[in-house]
């Protein structure tokens, strides 16, 4: 298989390696980012718009995390057990495409309790959104060699922050200057694109171990991330990161009481940390980290936290935008590198668990980081409760580089 090899590949020899198939899985990726980015945002207005009430915004992400976190297990040991990863990932294609032309459907014929029709879709794409992660991770495995992996976490890194700021803005031009409905035909077409790019992928795939049952399926998962310190510190140090240190939750409330600016401002502070994380992605695209890597990961997430601190007490608009940019460069560092020890450090079997794990762990600390921003600036106060999240993640860093030995001295040139 493709991961078997040791020798890295140039840009060029990587993007046209076994008939082009990493542009079509990055292809894959981006308009699958662009389709779900560009309908959430449609879906938050159309619900404000029926509500007028704040917390109908919150039971959006509540509405997706909770069957996202209920299958992503069940759904990464079906990737690793049956059918084919790029099935896998066709479904997750088509699914998202069913979840955005429903969408349609209900603007165009707005049904009695319309915003519970919205919330049953929300919760639909969360399933949609638990098959992403697990059958990515297995094809790019089964497409990028070993020795290349840092590489190609790179460029997927970037793209990915690139679709963070395009399908927004995308979806925020569609719903101000056409309407809703052309946002969620826009988004279901997309999303049918990354289908196709899926199914277009040519890979081998060889199951080498029989199915097991799925509770025992899920436990080995679980017993290999717990067992193996490299991949347990790392996601456990990214994931106390966001839930400390994520004060883009209070980004309307700096722009608004902070900064004394509209919307406008919001949108350039909401860009600043992808644009950071783009930039790093392009750089370590073309010069990984192999030596002394736990170590650069731990300065990232420190790094982060350091700049989380310094946000807290700026007051001038056009410095945060600054911050907030190396933020994302921090970042960037730190979800390269643990996407990359990810995928090394994982059996190929596991692979599709494994990355339903990372989901979890992730996913949970985003949904929980907005949840403990906006408790600690109630209870603290908006600015001590940013800089108590930066000083909270620096803290995490510490305590990672003493209880983690194994990823603080870890070269990522050991696990190739």
């Amino acid at each position: 298989m493709a991961y078997n090899s040791s020798m890295s590949l140039s840009v060029r020899q990587m993007l046209a390696h076994q008939g082009y198939a990493f542009p079509k899985l990055l292809a894959f990726r981006i308009q699958m980012v662009l389709s779900y980015q560009m309908m959430m945002v449609a879906i938050g207005w159309h619900i404000y718009e029926l509500t007028h009430d704040p917390l109908s915004l919150g039971l959006i992400g509540l509405a997706e995390v909770i069957p996202y976190m209920s299958s992503a297990l069940f759904l990464g040991h079906a990737v690793d057990h049956y059918f084919s990863r790029r099935g896998f990932a066709t479904l997750a294609g088509l699914f998202l495409a069913l979840n955005a032309s429903m969408m349609v459907v209900i603007t165009q014929y707005q049904p009695a309790n319309t915003a519970m029709w919205i919330y049953g879709t929300v919760a639909l794409t969360g399933f949609a959104r638990a098959l992403i992660s697990p059958s990515y991770n297995t094809l790019f495995a089964l497409i990028i060699p070993r020795a290349s992996v840092a590489k190609a976490a790179g460029f997927g890194s970037s793209l990915f922050q690139a679709g963070l700021i395009i399908g927004p803005a995308i979806g925020g031009l569609l719903v101000g200057f056409a309407n809703k409905y052309v946002a969620y035909e826009i988004s279901a077409v997309l999303a049918l694109g990354a289908a196709i790019a899926a199914l277009m992928l040519r890979v081998k795939e060889h199951r080498s171990h029989a199915p097991m049952h799925v509770f025992a399926s899920i436990g080995e998962g679980l017993r290999f991330v717990l067992r193996t310190q490299v991949v347990l510190g790392a996601q456990l140090l990214d994931m106390f990161a966001v839930l400390f240190g994520g004060a883009v939750a209070l980004l309307p409330a700096f722009v608004h009481d902070v900064y004394h600016m509209g919307p406008e401002g919001l949108g350039v502070l909401r860009a600043a940390p992808a644009i950071g994380a783009i930039v790093t992605g392009i750089f370590l695209a073309r010069h990984p980290i192999h030596q002394h890597s736990g170590r650069w990961l731990l300065l990232a997430v420190g790094g982060f936290g350091l700049c989380m601190i310094a946000f807290g007490l700026c007051r001038s608009y056009w410095l945060a935008i600054a911050i907030l940019a190396v933020s994302g460069m921090m970042d960037g560092v730190s979800v390269i590198l643990r996407q990359t020890i990810l995928q090394l450090a994982t059996p190929d079997n596991m692979r599709g668990r494994v990355s339903a794990i990372n989901g979890i762990f992730i996913g949970s600390s985003n949904e929980l980081g907005a949840f403990e921003s906006g408790l600690a600036a109630r209870l603290m106060g908006l600015v001590p409760s940013v800089i108590f999240g930066g000083l909270m993640t620096m803290t995490v860093v510490g305590v990672t580089a003493v209880k983690a030995p194994k990823l603080r001295e870890l070269h990522l040139s050991q696990l190739h």
